[in-house]
């Protein structure tokens, strides 16, 4: 999109054409009203509310853009189809819209797109072509084969239609909670974060609204920062659904306008969330729905009411089951380090007797004389895996076995 066409979208009623939007989903997307959270807020001094659409029909806020895009296409254009690009939840969402509305779509993929992705895209009866290794390998693709089959491209962010369709859960939220200081949300290419600032700051001025960014791509940060689009060489962040190069021109001047920050998060604070969604609300969240909680240790502000949008959660088991054992270590929750050990009968029986009267629990445990400094010694390497109780635990326990004498090397 350029300038003008997004000054254009810039001027218009932002507040009907968002209701206009509510009116289209009503009855197609699933209500995902706010959940209190316990212990966000006991964590944090603050009332934390989450906006669960990884809940949502397709698993994330995406149907909603793409859905009411697709039902605004006029008939001509209907005929020809409609073509999209994604790495899983913008297909989803216009693959669900399109079989809806009994459109043929095409959706070009990346070739690293998780098969459960695939499988859920091709299941609404859509052509799904894989190419290229990130999003934007795989946007040139598709841009190429609307052109040819001059059918409609839908963008996942940069359309001001797409927009408003998210900028329906900033309407809801403020409808549930008119009293809200802050809302928190994602920012890949800015469609969501967008559509939510131009409702929360037409509806409520004085709300708050913060996006949220990885630190392995935080192109719209970059280019807030530098006062235009900027475009990353590459992005390398766990959460796959925010890793976009650069943002678009309206989503762009939409944040600048309307955004009042953009923070950054690591990626252990983005793994130890998902764990803690998964422990405390028994809520399986993919990695960038959950970048609004891992920004709260950054900007939770005691006595606010806020805001975390979770959204989406679109996660394959494997992704899963890695975050869930990093989530573990940062929390404190695993420990393995080594210790050499003379050869002798009783040292494993002490090692073991030790941990277990601090309340570690061995899950793992590797002894191997072929790992020792000196292989002609009589010594051997034991490594060993507990569960603990926080980091607190963990030097506890490191520090009882040293004072005993064991020479221990942690290895994380």
């Amino acid at each position: 999109m350029d300038r003008a066409e997004a000054d254009f979208y810039l001027g218009l009623n932002h507040e009907d054409k968002i209701r206009e939007a509510a009116e289209t989903l009503a009855g197609v997307i699933r209500p995902t009203p706010l959940v209190e959270s316990d212990f966000y807020s006991g964590e944090y001094g603050c009332s934390v509310y989450i906006k669960p659409e990884h809940l949502q029909r397709t698993g994330s806020f995406k149907l909603r853009g793409a859905y009411n895009k697709v039902a605004r296409l006029p008939e001509l254009l209907i005929k020809k189809g409609v073509v999209a690009a994604s790495a899983g939840n913008h297909a989803q969402g216009v693959a669900f819209a399109a079989s809806a509305k009994g459109i043929p779509a095409t959706i070009v993929m990346p070739n690293v797109t998780p098969l459960i992705k695939v499988d859920a895209t091709r299941a609404y009866g859509v052509d799904v072509i894989l190419h290229g290794n990130d999003y934007d390998e795989c946007y040139h693709k598709a841009v190429a084969l609307a052109d040819e089959n001059d059918a409609t491209f839908i963008h996942p962010f940069d359309d001001y239609e797409i927009i408003c369709g998210q900028g329906t859960v900033g309407l809801e939220i403020l409808e549930e909670l008119p009293e809200a200081d802050e809302i928190l949300v994602p920012i890949g290419g800015g469609g969501l974060a967008g559509g939510v600032a131009l409702i929360a700051k037409t509806l409520k001025p004085g709300v708050k609204v913060i996006g949220v960014v990885p630190e392995g791509a935080q192109s719209m940060k970059l280019s807030l920062e530098d006062g235009r689009v900027n475009r990353l060489a590459s992005v390398k962040t766990v959460a796959d659904g925010v890793a976009v190069r650069g943002p678009g021109q309206l989503t762009f001047l939409i944040a600048q306008k309307y955004l009042d920050e953009v923070i950054t998060v690591s990626e252990k604070d983005i793994m130890e969330n998902v764990l803690l969604l998964m422990e405390k609300h028994k809520f399986v969240v993919e990695t960038a729905g959950v970048l609004p909680l891992a920004a709260l240790k950054h900007c939770a502000k005691p006595g606010k009411k806020t805001v975390c949008v979770t959204s989406g959660g679109n996660i394959d088991m494997v992704t899963i089951s890695s975050i869930i054992n990093q989530g573990m270590i940062s929390r404190g929750r695993i420990m393995c380090f080594a210790v050499e050990l003379p050869d002798r009968p009783g040292q494993l029986v002490q090692v073991a007797t030790l941990l277990a009267d601090l309340g570690a629990n061995v899950i793992g445990l590797e002894h191997n004389q072929f790992k020792a400094l000196d292989r002609y010694s009589d010594k051997v390497v034991l490594e060993v895996t507990v569960e603990t109780n926080g980091h607190a635990h963990i030097h506890r326990v490191l520090e009882t076995l040293k004072d005993v004498g064991f020479v221990i090397r942690r290895i994380y």
